[in-house]
């Protein structure tokens, strides 16, 4: 049973999520040759704050 965990800044709608979630679950299917069924996936949603990368957090200002 695979089981993926996505991390993503928060604000996607419902509609994104879903859309998302059904892509991923296919491309599980026809990769792995699982059953739809035994695809897992855990949505986090991260407030851009609490996320950082090269030492910066992505809630601080980027230089264009």
């Amino acid at each position: 049973m695979p089981t993926f965990h996505v991390e993503m800044f928060e604000g996607r709608t419902v509609e994104q999520k879903r859309a998302f979630v059904k892509a991923v679950t296919e491309a599980a299917v026809n990769t792995i040759g699982c059953k739809p069924e035994s695809v897992d996936i855990i949505i986090t949603d991260v407030k851009p704050e609490n996320w950082a990368t090269a030492g910066k957090l992505w809630s601080d200002p980027r230089p264009e």
